[in-house]
Order: C-alpha cells, then structure tokens, then sequence
C-alpha cells in the first residue's frame, strides 16, 4: 500500500477497506508515514468523513496499537463510564464509589484535565497520599477486593492514538465527529470493560456546542460498541452551566464528600444517579433504569457510598480522614468574592468562562504537564434561576497567587447574566442512545 494512493482515495470520498486503515494507523504509529502526509489524510476525513465500518475499523487499530487491560479474572460485568468533559463535572468521584456500593465492580483509567476541563486524577491527586499510579496487579486486585480501582492511564495504552491524537491538535482536524468517535471508543475498550457509558455532555460548557453535533457523536460512538462487540450507552447531559457547585481539584473533592453524605448540589447527584443507573442495568444488576436509580438512592441514604468512598481511599493510600477532617486536604490562603450588581434572576452561567476563570487561578492547565495549584479554584453560591440582589454573593474565588486575581475575576462576572425574569428550568438529561433507538 501508498499512503499517497490513501490520501487521493479518501480525498475523492472513497471508503477505506478496515485493512487500508489498520495498515495507515501502524504505519504512522512506526513513523513510516511522515506527518505532513498524515496529516494530509486526516484533512481528506475531516473534510469527507468516515462510514461507521471505516471509524470502527480506526477504534480497533487503535486498541491493537498497545496493551489491552484483561479484567477477566474479576468476576462480574465490568461496566465502565466516559465524560466528553465539562465544568464542575465531579461525577467520577461520586459514580464510582457509589455504583461499587452496589456489588457492581468499577474499573477505570482516567486522565488529566487539559483547558477548563478537570481532569480525575489531578482531583484524586488532592487526597494527601493518594496514589494514582497503580501496576496492573494491583490495580486488578483492588478491584477484585474492593470493588473499585482508579488510576492514571497507560502511557501503552492506544500509544497509536495519542500520536494521531497530537497531531490533530496542531493542524486543524480535532473536530471529526469519526475521530474523536473512535479516540474516545479505542481507549474506553482498551481499558478493558465489558459495558460502557457514555456521558456526551451538551452546551456552552462542553466540546459539542450543538445538540445535533452530540447526537451524531453519541449515535456513532452506539454504534461502534455494537460492531465490536461492547454494548454501549451514550446519555446526552446538559452543560450550559457548570453541573456542580465546586471548580477545582481540592474543593470537588469536598463537593464529592457533600454529595457522598447525602447533601450537596442536586443537579450533580441526579446526573450521577441517571449515569449509575444505566451502568447497574448494563451489569445486569438490575432490570430497569428506576430500580437501579432506587438501589443507588438506597446505598447513598444508608452511607454504603460514602463507606466505599472511604475504603477506595485508603486502598489506594490515601488518607480517609479527609471525610470528617476537611482541613486535611488542600486550602488556599487568600479568597475573593464577586457579588451581584443588580436585582433579579440569575438566566445563564457560562460554565467556559468559570472554567478558564479556575484555570487563570492555578486550578487548571494551559498545556501538558503544566503545576496545578491543587488547592485553587471556584465555588458557586448561585445557580441558574436563583434570585440576586445588588450585592449578594455569586461565587467565591479561591487562590496562592493573585498574579492573574483581576482577570480571573472578570472572567467570573461576565460569566453571570442577570435578568427580571425567572428563566424555564432546563432538564439536565436531554438524550438517550441506545443500540435499540438507532
């Protein structure tokens, strides 16, 4: 094969044999294909597109590109769950724990937040002592034993991806819905799960602006799962404002706790008990998604999750104390406050620019590898709908380093719109896809 006969093929809007693909994906990944003819390829599929056949095909040269994690040896279904990513999404911290409450094991890579979005491991990397780096024995026996395992992903996991991956950053193609399809499908199916859940997040928050955009997204990411044999759901989430009441590393592990204990924001706990939920059915744990939402509710009033919570802790080194002694964990020195400038209703939060906001404040990072300040970050004291007068509070910022304090604080202020009118509540599951509604 020619990588130069690919490009004019796939240019002309010719579908590429799963051996055509898989021979593009290892040459590159062997550095066969230079990166100015791969990145001419992956301009002809920006602009051409890929047949389900030809994305599923892509995901699964992906997969083959590196290790594949076994979890055959823990019994039960492994079901796993996916976020494309959003604001104040703490949902990692308190699905887990609460659907290993259950008896269903949880098994999970995570990854590092990039731009305004948070990243699990920097959040569990806030837990004094908590170790992120497990080997695969012991993150299979931590599963195995507690129900519930979390770490860093492998470097040798779908290495083929990360290389496509950094190159689409830097020549104009991320936005693909077939590439980042099967980005997302081959490291979901190399970590290993039998079941997975898709949490496809909608709005001014997220990666997909437009619902129609997600709904394509979701739909292929379904039915990828199908051709290669992984059952998938993909639930459609509102992010028009950031979900939780907590931005940062420190502080969501502290809105986790909250929701673990049976407080915190109600918005963030029902997207958690509608994402658990479709994960206990496809672990056959339960038969309807209300069943599953009613054992979730049960376990979270019973302080069974909290319990699991504080056992995957300590499992993984971590000092458990933090649930009752909240001063153990990071505490930035010096806050602010933004108030309100007028009377009325609060119409809309941009969640994006409460999220560079965090990041400006030392919570997030601009560029790989960049220092978090694990302790900054941003808590809501209004939500969408919540009347405002002159002078209420709206959000506290907190932080070390006040170098980029005025901005952060602009960013924050025109983050809220404030009207006389109280706006329509918007519903927070705007979608469901399934392999049966396709």
């Amino acid at each position: 094969m020619r990588i130069l006969d690919l490009i004019h093929a796939k240019r002309n809007d010719e579908e590429h044999t799963a051996a055509e693909i898989e021979w593009i994906v290892n040459a590159y990944t062997k550095g066969e294909i230079p990166d100015y003819q791969m990145s001419a390829w992956l301009m002809a599929v920006y602009f051409r597109g890929m047949s389900e056949a030809e994305t599923a095909a892509m995901t699964m040269a992906m997969v083959k590109s590196g290790e594949i994690l076994d979890l055959s040896g823990i019994p039960g279904i492994k079901a796993d769950k996916h976020s494309t990513g959003g604001v104040a999404d703490t949902t990692t911290l308190i699905l887990a724990p609460l659907v290993a409450a259950t008896g269903v094991p949880v098994a999970k890579m995570s990854g590092r937040g990039l731009g305004f979005t948070g990243g699990t491991i920097d959040k569990l990397e806030a837990i004094p002592g908590f170790n992120v780096t497990l080997d695969r024995a012991t993150f299979i026996g931590n599963v195995a034993k507690h129900g519930l395992a979390i770490m860093a992903q492998s470097l040798n996991l779908t290495p083929a991806d990360g290389q496509i991956y950094s190159l689409r950053d830097v020549t104009g193609t991320v936005e693909s819905i077939p590439l980042i399809a099967s980005s997302i499908m081959s490291k979901k199916i190399a970590a290993g799960a039998d079941k997975i859940v898709l949490d496809v997040k909608v709005g001014a928050g997220a990666f997909m602006k437009r619902y129609e955009d997600a709904l394509s997204l979701a739909r292929l990411m379904v039915e990828i799962g199908r051709i290669v044999n992984r059952e998938t759901v993909a639930v459609l989430t509102n992010m028009e404002q950031p979900l939780g009441m907590a931005v940062g590393n420190s502080l969501e592990v502290e809105e986790a706790i909250d929701i673990l204990s049976g407080q915190g924001c109600p918005e963030l706990r029902d997207v958690c008990l509608a994402l658990g939920a479709h994960m206990l059915r496809l672990a056959g744990r339960v038969r309807e998604l209300e069943e599953g939402r009613e054992m979730l509710q049960t376990v979270l009033a019973s302080g069974a999750a909290l319990a699991k919570f504080a056992e995957f802790i300590q499992a993984q080194n971590g000092n458990p104390e933090i649930i009752t002694r909240r001063e153990l964990l990071p505490r930035a020195k010096l806050s602010a406050v933004i108030t309100s400038q007028e009377a009325g209703f609060v119409t809309a939060i941009d969640p994006a620019r409460i999220g560079y906001a965090a990041v400006l404040l030392g919570a997030g990072r601009l560029y790989k590898n960049q220092p978090l300040d694990l302790s900054a970050g941003i808590v809501l004291t209004r939500r969408v709908g919540d009347a405002a007068r002159p002078g209420d509070p709206l959000a506290k910022l907190f932080f070390n380093d006040a170098s980029q304090l005025e901005e952060a604080r602009r960013f924050v202020a025109s983050a809220f719109s404030i009207d006389d009118r109280r706006p329509p509540k918007k519903p927070l599951i705007l979608g469901v896809v399934e392999h049966e509604s396709k």
